[in-house]
């Protein structure tokens, strides 16, 4: 049988860093869950937005010096929030501290509709925050072309001594990264969405691929996309079968069995990796109640 993976994800609003901070530790030392993530925001997506937010890359470094096992990442790092150089070196540095668990997580980031390049359906959620700090929206073909242009530039930084780099979008000159990540080709990719375009980087550079499942997505799209998927890596000579399917779920501490069940559905699919969405307040003990009422009745036969 294909090994199921679960992560935990904690999305930093309306709620306290003591808290995160807690379900993390409990996380690091319960051996069925692999992974713990954060999103990335500057402003609540949900909810009063004069809700608390962390700035997800700060607090990421900050859990990874307090935790030891679990791997780590943004689910998913907005690609259009850093220029990609920079992000490759805030990257590398949470990646050196954690000894090497950082899984590099990349999205679209906010464009100015969204049209099946990777955002979710329905109002776009990017003009708050993009107006509130300052940043371009641009449109989702551009969004697309700026992804895979950073896609190269960290691949570079994570192997290369030293390497200029001129494209559509970003010029470089001398660029160095140094230290390197701990592992010698770099953390491990995971591109979230699922727009063609998106799929078609999934199947040339990505690792790991991730789709929000219910209620943001049905199961039966997410097997229509992981279809497109295969299309995609068949075209360019690649077995699918390299690239883990992943998906997140946000989960109801008052209804666990619905959980299970869309837990089970997914594996029905073919995804091995689910990662767990807390909602906020955490209950006490949050990642052992999932361990117990999610993880393990769905990792029975």
């Amino acid at each position: 049988m294909t090994e199921i993976r679960f992560g935990l994800k904690t999305s930093p609003a309306h709620v306290g860093y003591d808290d995160i901070l807690r379900v993390w530790e409990e996380a690091d030392d319960i051996p069925e869950i692999a992974d713990c993530w954060l999103w990335d925001h500057l402003l609540p997506p949900a909810g009063p937005r004069d809700g608390a937010a962390f700035e997800g890359w700060t607090l990421l470094s900050a859990l990874a010096a307090r935790t030891e096992r679990v791997g780590l990442g943004m689910l998913v790092t907005n690609n259009r929030m850093r220029r990609p150089a920079v992000l490759g070196k805030i990257a590398t540095t949470v990646d050196v501290i954690s000894g090497g668990r950082l899984i590099m997580g990349l999205g679209v980031g906010g464009t100015h509709q969204p049209d099946g390049a990777g955002g979710v359906a329905g109002p776009n959620p990017a003009l708050a925050e993009y107006a509130a700090y300052g940043l371009p929206l641009v449109s989702p073909g551009e969004g697309v072309s700026r992804l895979a242009e950073t896609i190269d530039i960290l691949k570079r930084m994570w192997t290369e001594d030293v390497f200029d780099f001129d494209g559509p979008h970003t010029t470089l000159r001398g660029t160095r990264n140094n230290p390197r990540p701990v592992r010698p080709s770099g953390p491990p990719l995971l591109i979230g969405g699922w727009g063609d375009r998106v799929l078609g980087l999934v199947a040339a550079h990505a690792d790991i691929w991730n789709i929000p499942g219910p209620p943001h997505n049905p199961v039966s799209h997410i097997a229509e996309r992981a279809r497109v998927l295969d299309a995609h890596c068949a075209a360019i000579g690649r077995d699918p079968a390299e690239i883990t399917r992943s998906t997140q779920i946000l989960v109801s501490y008052d209804d666990l069995p619905a959980a299970r069940a869309t837990v089970r559905a997914l594996i029905d699919i073919g995804v091995t990796h689910i990662v767990l969405g807390l909602r906020t307040p955490y209950p006490p003990n949050a990642a052992t109640l999932l361990t117990k009422q999610v993880i393990h009745p769905t990792q029975t036969p």
